[in-house]
C-alpha cells in the first residue's frame, strides 16, 4: 500500500515542503504541518482507525523465529524452570549446556563467561543492577521476580515488581511483559484488569513469547472471537506448544480450523519440539524428576 506524496489537506508536494510527514497511525497520508493533520483528521478518522487496526494485527500476528540457547544454539525450553539466567553475563542458558559444562570441567562455572557463580545474596543484587545500568532488559526482569517472590534477601513486593517488570519490558524483555500480564490476570500487586493483562500478552507475543501467545488464544476465545483465538493457538502450538495443539485440535473437530491447517501445525509443532531436545536437556530432566 503506498504512501501519499503530497499533503492530504492542502495538496502541497514534497517540491513545496520539507516537513511533509506521515501519519504515525496509519502511514498512509502525509501532511506538511500539524494544522493540516488537525484539518484533515475528521475525513480521515475512520480510515485511520482502520489501517492502524491492520497494522497492529500484521505485528501481532507475525510467526517470529524461535529464542536460541547462546551456546548450543538450540531453541529455548518453553518453561522457565528449564534454563538459568546469569547475572554474570546477562546470558540465559539452557539446563542442558549448564548441565554439560558441570560435567566437562567439573566445576560450577558459568557455561558461557566461566565465571563462578555469586557467593551471595548480596553479590547476585549487585551483578543485577551492574546489569541494568547496561539497559539489560532480563536483568530488570529477573530483579522484578525477586521481589515478586521475596527472594535474594529482599523483602516480597508485588508493586515494585510490577514496575520492573514493565521497564523490563519496554526494553525486549518477552517475559518481563508476560509476567506483567499475569499481575493483571490475577491481581497481583494491581487490581484485576483483563484488559491490560491482554495488553501485556499481545507486547508478549510480539517479542515471540509462546505461553503469551497462548493466553492470548483462550482471552479471545472467551470473548467469543472464534477465529483470532485459534490463530493465536496455532502459532503457539507451531512455537512447540503441546497445550496450544490440543486446543487445535479442538478447533479442528469443531470446525474453527481446516485439515491441513491442523496437519501442518502438527507437524510443525513436532518438530519444534524435537528441534528443542537435546542429549543433555534430558538428562538434566530424568536427574531433575
Amino acid at each position: 500500500m503506498e504512501t501519499s506524496t503530497t499533503c492530504a489537506n492542502c495538496g502541497k508536494g514534497e517540491e513545496e515542503s520539507n516537513n511533509l510527514k506521515s501519519c504515525a497511525a496509519c502511514k498512509l497520508v502525509k501532511y506538511c504541518s500539524r494544522d493540516c493533520q488537525v484539518a484533515h483528521r475528521p475525513q480521515h478518522k475512520k480510515e485511520c482507525k482502520k489501517r492502524a487496526a491492520e497494522l497492529y494485527d500484521e505485528k501481532l500476528f507475525a510467526d517470529l523465529p524461535p529464542r536460541e540457547c547462546p551456546i548450543c544454539f538450540l531453541p529455548m525450553p518453553l518453561d522457565a524452570d528449564k534454563s538459568l539466567f546469569k547475572s554474570c553475563c546477562g546470558k540465559s542458558i539452557c539446563l542442558g549446556c549448564i548441565y554439560a559444562m558441570k560435567m566437562s570441567e567439573g566445576k560450577d562455572l558459568c557455561a558461557f563467561c566461566r565465571m563462578p557463580p555469586p557467593s551471595s545474596a548480596e553479590e547476585s543484587i549487585k551483578r543485577l543492577k551492574n546489569l541494568m545500568d547496561k539497559g539489560n532488559g532480563e536483568a530488570i526482569y529477573n530483579l522484578g521476580g525477586h521481589y515478586d517472590e521475596g527472594t535474594l534477601g529482599l523483602p516480597q513486593d508485588y508493586q515494585k515488581a510490577n514496575e520492573l517488570y514493565l521497564t523490563g519490558g519496554e526494553l525486549g524483555c518477552a517475559d518481563a511483559y508476560y509476567n506483567l500480564g499475569i499481575s493483571y490476570d490475577n491481581g497481583n500487586g494491581v487490581e484485576v484488569d483483563k484488559k491490560k493483562a491482554k495488553y501485556y500478552y499481545e507486547l508478549a507475543a510480539m517479542c515471540g513469547h509462546i505461553k503469551a501467545r497462548h493466553n492470548l488464544g483462550c482471552s479471545e476465545g472467551a470473548a467469543g472471537n472464534e477465529q483470532r483465538a485459534y490463530r493465536h493457538m496455532i502459532i503457539a502450538a507451531r512455537g512447540g506448544s503441546k497445550e496450544s495443539l490440543d486446543m487445535v485440535k479442538e478447533g479442528f473437530k469443531q470446525g474453527f480450523v481446516t485439515k491441513d491447517e491442523y496437519a501442518n501445525t502438527l507437524r510443525a509443532c513436532h518438530e519444534r519440539q524435537r528441534e528443542m531436545k537435546s542429549k543433555e536437556r534430558d538428562t538434566v530432566a530424568l536427574i531433575r524428576m
